[in-house]
């Protein structure tokens, strides 16, 4: 068991920080990386909680691991298991209270940038 894992009778929590534990440095990080903010990007389109299986990445399991684990401890995004699922959701209440049009302003960006290069 990871400690970012526990362990309470037959169902499995993850960590996340609370709300005054969540720092800009650290959002900023975790949206910086093309693949991460890929993930947030579809989290906001879907504004529901997705299975990490539905994300279809160019990068290795265990590189996606490795990204929502980032997203999740800066606390971008929050986890839960659903059966054998991992299910994950972006936290938009927590980052639009913290951060006020940080969230929106990222994701028009990354929208602008990706219609400027063609969709890369």
């Amino acid at each position: 068991m990871t400690p970012a894992t526990k362990s309470t009778g037959s169902s499995r929590t993850l960590e996340h920080p609370e709300l005054d534990e969540i720092r800009l440095e650290g959002v900023l990080h975790a949206l910086s990386d093309p693949m991460r903010l890929r993930i947030v990007t579809e989290l906001a389109a879907a504004e529901d909680e997705l299975a990490c299986s539905y994300f279809e990445l160019p990068v290795t399991k265990s590189t996606t691991t490795h990204h929502f684990r980032v997203l999740r401890e800066s606390g971008v995004i929050r986890q839960s298991y659903r059966g054998t699922a991992k299910m994950s959701g972006l936290r938009r209440d927590d980052l639009d209270a913290l951060f006020p049009g940080l969230l929106d302003s990222v994701l028009g960006a990354a929208a602008r940038q990706a219609g400027r290069l063609g969709g890369a």
